[in-house]
This record gives structure tokens, C-alpha cells and sequence, in this order.
């Protein structure tokens, strides 16, 4: 009888990582790298260094060229931030976009607190 009850669990038990794997294994899409890349795309183009932001945040500040600061403005921003940075915290910026420049071929730079 143990025996029994022994392969009876052991058989609900094999059937069911089968039944688990086979069901992430139909419900799992692979990724489309082309589309993945499109809807990426918007967000950023690159990551820069110091001395790309450097070369295009002058004083007097270009036309063309916007600092955005998206930490949060009392918390960080209010505290110290980069001159000439506007703050478009990332909470807010569905709000805020009136701020962004006209111009849409502008270069914009983004700037953190980034990973701790």
C-alpha cells in the first residue's frame, strides 16, 4: 500500500511540472528583436558621458540643445542640480511636456539620480 501511494504522488507530481512546463512553453512568445528595437526606440537613443554633455551644454545655452533634470524637483532638483538643467521630474512628464522645446529635432539630455 505505501508503495501505491508512493508512485501515485510521485506520478501527480511528474504530471504536473509537465503540465507547468508545457504550459509556459505555449504560452511564451519569443521576442521580435525588430519590433522590441522600434518600441525601444523612442525612449532613448544613448547613453552619453560627461564629456558628450559637456560639448553641447554651453553657456550661452544652444537653441537647440534642452538639459532636463527628472529627479524629483523638491526632493532632489530644489536641492542642487546642474545650471541651466529644467526640471521635468519622470513622475511628471506627461504634464509638463509644454516645457520641451518647439523645435523637435532638439537634442535633449536626461539626466538622474540613476542605480544606487
Amino acid at each position: 500500500m505505501r508503495k501505491l501511494k508512493q508512485a501515485v504522488t510521485l506520478t501527480i507530481f511528474l504530471s504536473l511540472v509537465l503540465a507547468v512546463n508545457f504550459g509556459w512553453a505555449q504560452t511564451q512568445k519569443p521576442a521580435e528583436p525588430a519590433k522590441a528595437a522600434e518600441a525601444q526606440d523612442w525612449k532613448f537613443h544613448d547613453i552619453v558621458d560627461v564629456e558628450f554633455v559637456m560639448q553641447h551644454v554651453t553657456i550661452p545655452q544652444q537653441e537647440d540643445v534642452m538639459l532636463i533634470d527628472s529627479r524629483p524637483k523638491r526632493a532632489k532638483y530644489d536641492k542642487g542640480h546642474i545650471p541651466m538643467a529644467v526640471s521635468i521630474p519622470h513622475t511628471q512628464f506627461d504634464k509638463m511636456v509644454a516645457k520641451l522645446p518647439k523645435n523637435k529635432n532638439a537634442l535633449l539630455i536626461y539626466y538622474c539620480q540613476g542605480l544606487k
